[in-house]
């Protein structure tokens, strides 16, 4: 039994092998964020990170797998680790996958760490909505390598070249993945205090115009509305009014679903601190 089981696993991986470039850079991290259940994908997902390192290694110029690997180490990052320096970790292997996509697909956006804001945005401005992809999926990748180095001032420093990928990839197509690149900018405006540059209320806007492009299907959008938004402006009626509508739609939407379900405990989560919050 042992034999035809080992195999079945062998023809499997052989299987996959044959179809990862043409398929599995598309399939899988779609199949994921369409499931509702966060404990089987929490579980089962760094089986799947592991076999993308390999076809990585395998393919090392793959665009396509490229931005799997970092757009699936990004979200585990950010869905499943709470412990500091393991979230640092995936994230740093997030933005090196993202950073090697974009360097394969365009020269002008390799070397983006020495890169000035400047620079970066005339290497953007030749670009138009086919190089949307491999913009937002370094823009997001980056905000969330910054997210969780929210006290190291050089990795703050980076916020102007995240603002200026997120900026461009609206301009060029802001439906992309149904309008996230608005509601990672909305998070990027308010991650610092208006003190020290952040822009609640540009912040504001994007987060409005996040929801309005998913036709408020985008349940995190409204989550974070309420974490980086009402929460700085202290605005209560808002923040538990945004947090209600979460708990109270069915998260089950293509390409939204897994994170939708994130979302929802989330919710419960910060409607649960609200009382203390706004005393």
């Amino acid at each position: 039994m042992k034999r035809i089981r080992i195999t079945v696993l062998l023809l499997s991986v052989s299987l996959l092998q044959a179809c990862a470039v043409a398929r599995l850079d598309d399939s899988l991290p779609r199949g994921i964020m369409n499931n509702d259940d966060l404990q089987l994908v929490e579980q089962g997902l760094p089986a799947y990170l592991l076999m993308l390192d390999g076809f990585i290694v395998n393919w090392p110029e793959s665009e396509g797998l490229l931005r799997s690997g970092a757009n699936l180490y990004s979200a585990y990052a950010g869905l499943f680790v709470e412990d500091d320096a393991r979230a640092r970790k995936l994230t740093q292997q997030a933005l090196e996958y993202s950073m090697r996509a974009a360097c394969v697909e365009h020269d002008e956006l390799c070397e983006l760490r020495s890169r000035s804001v400047p620079e970066l945005e005339k290497a953007l401005a030749n670009m138009d909505a086919d190089d949307v992809p491999i913009i937002y999926n370094l823009g997001t990748t980056w905000a969330g390598y910054i997210q969780v180095r929210s006290s190291d001032w050089n990795a703050i420093a980076s916020l102007g070249r995240v603002n200026v990928l997120l900026e461009r990839s609206v301009a060029l197509d802001e439906t992309y993945k149904q309008g996230q690149g608005h509601m990672y900018l909305g998070v990027m405006n308010s991650f610092l205090p208006k003190s020290m540059g952040g822009r609640p209320e540009k912040a504001k806007r994007h987060f409005e115009q996040a929801i309005a492009l998913s036709d408020g299907a985008n349940l995190l959008a409204k989550v974070l509305y309420a974490q980086h938004y009402a929460r700085l402006a202290f605005d209560r009626k808002l923040h538990d009014r945004l947090l209600q509508q979460v708990l109270e739609e069915d998260p089950q939407r293509d390409s939204l679903t897994l994170q939708n379900v994130y979302a929802q405990k989330e919710a419960r989560a910060l409607l649960n601190e609200s009382e203390d919050y706004f005393e």
